[in-house]
């Protein structure tokens, strides 16, 4: 157990552990199991051979008799053994699901998708307050096994939500889950099961959009429906002897004959399908999990509703599937094509169930994707016992916060700052040093308040948000491909928030050192007029700056800036930071400090 984890999280810790060792006992179990039962099948194997050879002298019908018996034998334990390596799978699954977790308690989450595919230096703040990619607020939260949860809480944190209703409504569903510790781990763990690619989700919707080939055609459905009549009259006319049964061999090789015809396509067609219902057959084992939960919450409940006639459909293509796999056997599928016409016949049974579901399919597996992501913000919620939920306000702005820490700091480490932005317009002006901890504090901000605002728990003592759409600019970069400078980048972000206060849009603002791309003079006035139109447009944000002419403001807008700072001590040769928020504004700064310090020269007279 990590050392300094609070006796919260030291519980949570021991849940995990537990789980572990329970399941490493099982698998012991599982492991002899399966040992036994593959020498039992060598056993059997051996006996069979040598019973063959033993009994020849005693007549066919006994060495049929005999080798029928240890056949169907071994058969019992192929399909016991099966099982077993299924389930020594699934606890191997389970161990490792509950490993990762004991990882992320320490901080450590290089185990799960960071979504890297998702950063967008263009976002209006995904890419500042580092949601996506290595050590990343998704990798972090992100515990989802299924296509569409990956893509449904992506999208959840690059578009938050901005009504007090919904966001209540999912922290419901969020706290409802984070007390289901073994559901949330039975349907990870089935999730993960499935070893495919990220793009099968996506070869699902694809394919429901596929055309129905045969089962479009008159021909190919008359063709079905008069091969088992043409059998059945040649056998019946064949039975009252009026022809002989070679009519029925001929009509058999002819159906036989002309469904080989057919085998290319089919063959394309299965092993498209194949995949697809490996990709079903994981969705509805977690449609079966959600259905059959007793939920309280309003998100939950109607996750259920969605799925109830899912599960059985779901299944009944996969019974298609498993028949059109028929063909794989050459007799059976020799036999069945010249009766039945069979392969034609599955296939075009499959054209109809995705005539009749596909409308319902996307439905079905957006509810997966749904539950599959407010999983992820659950084991969030479990695994920080310590965090608050924060109370979403309706009305007026406010932005307020006790004891505010950053998500993906070490607790150990991570020193924690209020904020308190009590109305609109209103703007907090953090002045202070180098590394004294102005940009940390504003990606603290920015990434609680997004947390609030997706429904999930934040790292605060207390916190109370209205949830306003939010916007940063914090690390804006240049463009060679667009022939664009930093400078004019940091425009085209400025105008855009203008241009969307403009429009009526409420925004949360953070900018980080306003202009940065120009030359003092030109910052120092820019960055004047910017605020006081910001003002104007009765702006709300918080802005971090080394200009200390800005913390002026404060005299012109009393009611509506206030000016806090981090302070740097220098004491003799030593450089020291508290990371402490205080009011005011700086009045150390360390830029000659630290450059003296790397032997640059810095003449103090000039």
């Amino acid at each position: 157990m990590a050392v300094g984890m609070d006796e919260r999280l030291q519980a949570v810790a021991r849940v995990y552990e537990d789980a572990v060792a329970a399941d490493e006992g099982e698998l012991r179990q599982v492991r002899r199991r399966i040992y036994r039962v593959g020498t039992l099948k060598l056993l059997l194997f051996v006996a069979g051979v040598a019973s063959a050879w033993w009994l020849s002298g005693q007549g066919a019908w006994v060495v049929v008799a005999v080798l029928v018996t240890l056949l169907a034998a071994f058969l019992v334990l192929v399909v016991r053994h099966d099982r077993l390596f299924r389930r020594r799978d699934f606890l191997e699954a389970e161990q490792e699901a509950c490993r990762q977790e004991l990882s992320a308690l320490k901080g450590d989450y290089s185990c799960f998708d960071g979504g890297e595919d998702y950063a967008d230096p263009s976002h209006l703040y995904t890419f500042d307050l580092d949601v996506f990619g290595g050590r990343s607020l998704f990798q972090c939260v992100n515990r989802t096994c299924t296509f569409f949860g990956r893509e449904r809480l992506a999208a959840w944190m690059m578009r938050h939500l901005d009504r007090k209703e919904e966001i209540e409504e999912r922290q419901e569903a969020v706290r409802e889950l984070a007390g289901q510790w073994r559901f949330r781990r039975l349907f990870r763990v089935n999730g993960l099961l499935y070893k495919g690619q990220p793009s099968d989700g996506k070869e699902v919707m694809e394919w429901l959009k596929g055309e129905n080939y045969f089962s479009s055609k008159l021909f190919f459905r008359m063709l079905v429906a008069a091969v088992p009549a043409v059998n059945l009259l040649f056998l019946a006319l064949g039975v009252a002897g009026v022809l002989s049964f070679s009519g029925l061999g001929m009509s058999f090789a002819f159906f036989v004959f002309a469904s080989l015809l057919l085998q290319k396509r089919i063959t394309v067609i299965q092993s498209s399908y194949d995949k697809r219902l490996a990709v079903l057959s994981v969705y509805v084992r977690l449609m079966k999990l959600v259905e059959a939960g007793r939920w309280q919450s309003a998100l939950m409940k109607e996750a259920a509703r969605r799925l109830q006639a899912a599960p059985e459909a779901v299944r009944r293509l996969s019974s298609l599937l498993d028949g059109l796999n028929q063909r794989n056997n050459l007799l059976a599928s020799t036999v069945l094509n010249g009766l039945l016409f069979w392969e034609l016949r599955k296939v075009m049974q499959i054209e109809r169930w995705r005539s009749r579901y596909a409308s319902m399919l996307p439905g079905w597996l957006d509810a997966v994707g749904q539950v599959d992501a407010l999983c992820s913000l659950a084991a969030f919620a479990y695994n920080n016992p310590d965090y608050a939920w924060p109370e979403i306000a309706s009305g007026a702005f406010v932005l307020e916060a006790s004891r505010m820490g950053h998500p993906l700091m070490d607790r150990s480490r991570c020193v924690r700052n209020g904020v308190d932005v009590p109305s609109k317009p209103f703007f907090l002006i953090i002045t202070g040093a180098n590394m004294a901890g102005k940009s940390t504090y504003l990606r603290t901000i920015g990434v609680n308040y997004l947390l609030a605002c997706i429904g999930a728990p934040v790292c605060a003592e207390w916190m109370k948000v209205y949830p306003a759409h939010l916007v940063t600019s914090l690390r804006t970069s240049d463009s060679l491909a667009d022939n664009e400078s930093y400078f004019f980048a940091e425009l085209k972000r400025l105008k855009l928030i203008i241009d969307k206060l403009k429009a009526g849009e409420e925004l949360f603002i953070i900018l980080d050192e306003i202009l940065k791309g120009t030359n003092s003079v030109d910052k120092q006035k820019g960055s004047l007029a910017l605020i006081r139109q910001f003002m104007g447009l009765q702006a709300t944000g918080v802005i971090a700056t080394h200009d200390l002419m800005l913390g002026a403001l404060a005299g012109h807008y009393p009611d509506h800036i206030r000016n806090f700072r981090f302070e740097a001590d220098i004491m003799g040769d030593t450089l020291a930071f508290s990371y402490r928020l205080k009011e005011g504004v700086a009045q150390n700064m360390n830029a000659c400090f630290l450059m003296a310090r790397m032997g640059i020269v810095v003449d103090e007279a000039e």
